[in-house]
């Protein structure tokens, strides 16, 4: 059994966005998936990138918004709904309503998102 306690959950932020990283490879000895809870402030995006090796699930929670796909590509993404992209799939989000927006990825195998974020808390 792993216990992560909440203390061990560092927080990734970008201007608008801020991921927190609740099971990934420097708090878990886990070597098939990453969990993530992420949010953006109104307005707030992440811009289109992809996952070479790495499939992605996103559960939004909370708030609605615009998935940005390949070719220009949006498609509305809000609370309850589910999206899963393969590896190499292009994607990022939009916050464009009128709350927070909040999604939880799940991501195998795991990725260290370190590299994508300005600040680490």
């Amino acid at each position: 059994m792993e216990f992560i306690n909440k203390n061990n959950i560092q927080e990734l932020a970008n201007p608008g966005v801020v991921s927190r990283q609740l099971l990934n490879p420097e708090n878990s000895t886990s070597t098939r998936v990453t969990i993530t809870e992420v949010h953006l402030e109104i307005g707030a995006s992440q811009p289109r990138h992809t996952h070479d090796e790495s499939e992605q699930i996103w559960y939004a929670t909370q708030g609605s918004g615009k998935l940005l796909l390949a070719d220009d590509q949006v498609k509305e993404f809000k609370a309850g709904d589910v999206v899963r992209f393969a590896d190499k799939d292009v994607h990022g989000l939009l916050n464009d309503g009128s709350t927070e927006f909040v999604y939880i990825s799940v991501t195998a195998p795991p990725i260290n998102f370190g590299y994508a974020y300005e600040e680490k808390r």
